[in-house]
């Protein structure tokens, strides 16, 4: 019961970090517009959230010290903030599945008119816009203020188990965007906005140069600050670790060691996701751990004798949490974090258990997750409390159970 007590404080604390994280982290407003349907523009300022989907609503303010309003887009014509600028607009798109069990036998693009907010990518002569919600990507243009037009490319099935791929889209760009353009680069482009910003900007510089006059190549995709996508750090750290061993049969085995204080190191590989201002991460952190512990205890040794003997553990092996981790920025120096990453454990050869009368346990690789709460400095300097769930690596045996807990604080050193 007093475990259970001990597991329900941690899980509470970390809880209550996680609520005080949210509270304290401050939303930033930049500058932007909106212009409402009746076309009405209006300079306000907008939460920039550098949206991966296509925006459902928006958050802005009229000022930095009015209340924050959140808007539906569909009450919005089009909207800008940073790199960032959405139309709403009349198109007709196909929302063909690209899934395997979905793909249609069709090769055609089966369109169906709606309103949606799109994307621009580029803006130019040609203009290069996108929609993109969920599993749904699709790419649109159009030239000299023309009807806008998917760029179509599709899957269908073809039967047995083959599928071919409808690329209408370089047809599209080979009849429409005809200067600065070599077939080689539209023959190996991909439906990909990568390629397409290339070509569309490659085509509006063309342009501009025959016409001999400066004409509008606007690339909305471009970073006005470099990114820091991929971080590797150092992180040194203590564990307070517990084990708890069982045995149905034999219960004067059932042994708990004391809680152990150990070094820990490891090295964390993360990934920054290139949306959403740089909130959410995904990392690997390979981490050497020990313990080691002894207990003394005593036993009824039959015929009303009380035996004694001394039970220890030695235990090392390199743990591999996967996670993903989401910030939440105070200021431009400072932010907390939450994570969550499923544990990998690979235990060494020589961890075992020494029970009395020379018997012993191997011990086995045992899996479980992990629960953590930090804050970060200056992109540079990190600290975390982190909550490892109970770990069992007894598995191997029949009658036997175990159970190894883990809190760990982490501090961390970003080499870049």
């Amino acid at each position: 019961m007093e475990k259970n007590i001990t597991t329900l404080k941690k899980i509470s604390l970390l809880a209550g970090l996680l609520v005080f994280a949210t509270y304290q982290s401050q939303i930033k407003f930049e500058n932007g517009y909106v212009i409402n349907n009746s076309g009405e523009k209006q300079e306000v300022l907008i939460k920039n959230s550098e949206w991966k989907n296509n925006p459902k609503e928006i958050e802005y303010r009229l000022s930095n010290t009015s209340e924050v309003k959140k808007e539906n887009t569909n009450n919005i014509k089009e909207f800008g903030v940073g790199t960032y600028r959405f139309v709403r607009e009349k198109v007709k798109i196909d929302r063909s599945s690209l899934k395997l069990t979905d793909i249609s036998e069709k090769k055609e693009p089966e369109f169906h008119e709606e309103t949606l907010l799109l994307r621009y990518l580029i803006d130019g002569k040609a203009d290069l816009l996108s929609y993109e919600q969920d599993d749904i990507r699709r790419f649109f243009y159009r030239v000299d203020n023309s009807e806008i037009k998917q760029l179509v490319y599709k899957n269908y099935n073809i039967g047995n188990g083959n599928i071919a791929y409808n690329e209408e889209y370089k047809d599209q760009i080979s009849a429409d965007l005809k200067c600065g353009i070599t077939g080689n680069e539209i023959d190996n482009a991909k439906y990909s906005k990568k390629d397409f910003v290339n070509i569309f900007s490659k085509f509006n510089e063309c342009s501009a140069g025959s016409a001999g006059s400066d004409i509008k190549n606007t690339d909305y995709t471009a970073q006005t600050t470099k990114r820091d996508i991929f971080n590797v750090t150092i992180r040194p750290g203590v564990n307070s670790s517990s084990l708890s061993i069982g045995n149905d049969n034999l219960r004067v085995r059932n042994t708990d060691f004391d809680s152990e204080l150990n070094f820990r190191i490891g090295v964390e590989f993360e990934y920054i996701f290139p949306f959403n201002k740089n909130k959410w991460s995904a990392f690997v952190e390979p981490t050497y751990q020990s313990y080691k512990s002894s207990k003394e205890v005593s036993f009824d040794g039959g015929f009303s004798s009380i035996l004694t003997a001394t039970r220890s553990v030695e235990y090392s092996s390199i743990e591999v949490p996967i996670g993903i981790r989401h910030y939440f920025f105070l200021n431009d120096q400072s932010k907390f974090f939450v994570d969550f990453a499923y544990v990998i454990d690979f235990s060494s050869k020589k961890s075992h258990i020494d029970l009395e009368y020379d018997n012993h346990l191997n011990i086995s690789s045992g899996n479980n997750i992990a629960l953590g709460v930090g804050y970060k400095y200056n992109d540079r300097f990190s600290a975390e409390f982190r909550y490892l769930s109970p770990r069992s690596f007894l598995d191997d045996y029949v009658y036997w159970q175990s159970e190894y807990k883990t809190i760990s604080l982490v501090l961390g050193y970003t080499l870049f």
